[in-house]
């Protein structure tokens, strides 16, 4: 690293009221302050950039190339004829633009699934839309040749060779900003369909086969109510680290709010469980493959407050509170390599301001990162806050890195580059 970890806390210390944009005046977005020294612009305007989830591969194996998604306008909902470019930056030759290809399937939360093959050194996958359906493309960056899956797809498995997906039409209809639109939800009338739900998609030959569709879901029995007359959709899949299980959240909604629960299943869709059934699940991530850590009120806990808990994914399984009284908020939580640190993220302060921080789960101890502005506009004016810009941290291979999307530089929402710590 080409600073102290001590020498890095006392410059963030002191920085990171001001780290990427006090609070600008009302007829500008650009900060009064530089960036700390950690912290480096990927992408610059006049056109906006950005990544996506945290939970997926944004760097190529060697850490040169980060993908990225691109588009000219912000602030609205995007339409069926709205396309994106999808391309990649060169970080060891100025950070270029190298363009990929395109898509008619994406979100503001999500993108278009953009992220490189697990174990690849030239690949990637993204979905995009060609006239009534969804489709999935994997490219070689290197050679420029391309496939088309006719299906889209959601997490990878880490031996690349399959994908889960869900019902995106129902997903723009349930929860604007993580689904596409442009092809609608064929069962919209249907509180919990049996011909929708989670998909298993063969990354080789393009087959899709349903594992568990939302009837099935429906009819486990939820402790804490009916779930009768209710509308279901699944959202946020992720496979385990080695790709024997898989997890989604099943979520249910009269009105505008919602109940989630986190259910997990073998690969081919059996032996499915109901992991947190408290009701209140939001962010997760692997630790291992079998445990899992996520921002939650444990089973019979419906009345305290939220927590990150990690949980056994096995039939009465443990479950541990990982950061008591210090990761008290909901945030983006990711494990660097050594699972040792967790970096995660925060939504605006009363300030507007996000922070970004490391957790060291041996020492119980907090780094901050960064605190970075997000202008009202990103937040308050979208329904469910559909084009706001979450951090979303990534971690780079080698884990001396994260990338985060933010607007906070004054030129729309962007990638920003940030040095952890950690020695080596």
């Amino acid at each position: 690293m080409s600073m102290s970890r001590r020498s890095f806390v006392q410059i963030v210390g002191a920085a990171v009221a001001a780290s990427c944009g006090s609070r600008p005046t009302p007829a500008s977005t650009t900060p009064a302050e530089p960036l700390p020294p950690h912290v480096q612009p990927l992408t610059g305007g006049p056109k906006c950039h950005w990544f996506g989830y945290y939970d997926k591969l944004q760097f190529d194996p060697t850490g040169r190339y980060a993908l990225s998604m691109q588009v000219d306008f912000e602030h609205r909902s995007p339409t069926p004829d709205d396309v994106i470019q999808v391309g990649m930056l060169d970080l060891q030759d100025g950070n270029r633009w190298i363009e990929l290809g395109t898509s008619r399937a994406w979100c503001w939360q999500q993108g278009c699934m953009l992220q490189w093959l697990p174990g690849s050194a030239s690949e990637i996958i993204w979905n995009d839309r060609e006239g009534d359906h969804f489709v999935a493309h994997i490219l070689d960056v290197n050679t420029r040749q391309r496939r088309t899956l006719p299906h889209p797809i959601y997490a990878v498995s880490p031996d690349a060779k399959w994908a889960i997906s869900t019902d995106f039409g129902r997903l723009a209809d349930m929860r604007p900003g993580y689904g596409y639109n442009g092809v609608p939800d064929a069962a919209r009338e249907e509180l919990a369909p049996a011909t929708t739900g989670i998909f298993r998609v063969d990354l080789v030959t393009g087959q899709q086969d349903l594992l568990i569709s939302l009837a099935d879901i429906a009819r486990i029995p939820f402790p804490g109510g009916d779930l009768a007359g209710v509308k279901h959709w699944f959202n946020h899949l992720l496979v385990n680290p080695d790709g024997s299980r898989f997890v989604f959240l099943h979520r249910w909604s009269k009105g505008k709010s919602w109940l989630t629960r986190m259910i997990s299943a073998r690969a081919d869709g059996s032996d499915v469980r109901v992991l947190i059934g408290s009701g209140y699940v939001s962010h997760f991530i692997w630790r291992d493959p079998t445990y899992m850590l996520a921002y939650s009120k444990p089973d019979g806990q419906a009345d305290a407050p939220w927590g990150f808990f990690l949980y056994e994914d096995k039939p009465g399984g443990t479950v541990e509170h990982i950061g008591a009284g210090i990761m008290t908020g909901d945030g983006h939580c990711n494990y660097l390599p050594d699972r040792r640190w967790i970096v995660n993220d925060t939504y605006p302060d009363k300030e507007r301001r996000q922070h970004l921080y490391l957790f060291d789960t041996q020492e119980q101890e907090k780094i901050d990162l960064g605190a970075f502005y997000q202008a009202p506009e990103y937040w308050s004016t979208s329904p469910y806050h559909e084009w706001r810009v979450d951090l979303h941290p990534r971690i780079s291979p080698d884990g001396r890195y994260v990338t985060i999307d933010s607007p906070c530089g004054g030129d729309g929402r962007q990638i920003y580059l940030v040095e952890l710590p950690l020695a080596r």
